[in-house]
């Protein structure tokens, strides 16, 4: 099941109390700062629930189309990466105790 924007703004603003509209310009401003300190290569800790960073990939020497039998060269990339938190490894691990 996936989360959406929409969802996460019901849910913030039934916990908070508060109107939707005043949530929906939070919720894109933060996403917007985390993106372009992501982009900058800044890694962002959110204590309980993670760290994301974007790390670079190693070229690949060769990769093959299994189609056509075509040889290509892929380029070092950037990707993204998460790490989860104490708290939320915990968390994921007592949800899987309960439903053994």
């Amino acid at each position: 099941m996936t989360t959406t924007r929409r969802e996460l703004v019901n849910e913030i603003s039934e916990t908070l109390g508060l109107k939707k509209t005043q949530i929906y310009p939070v919720i894109d401003a933060l996403f917007e700062i985390m993106r372009e300190n992501l982009v900058e290569g800044n890694r962002i800790e959110i204590r309980g629930f993670g760290a994301l960073e974007i790390r670079n990939t190693r070229p690949k020497p060769a990769a093959r189309n299994p189609r056509t039998g075509y040889t290509i060269e892929v380029p070092a990339r950037r990707k993204a990466r998460f790490k989860p938190g104490k708290i939320l490894k915990e968390a994921l691990r007592a949800q899987r105790k309960r439903r053994k």
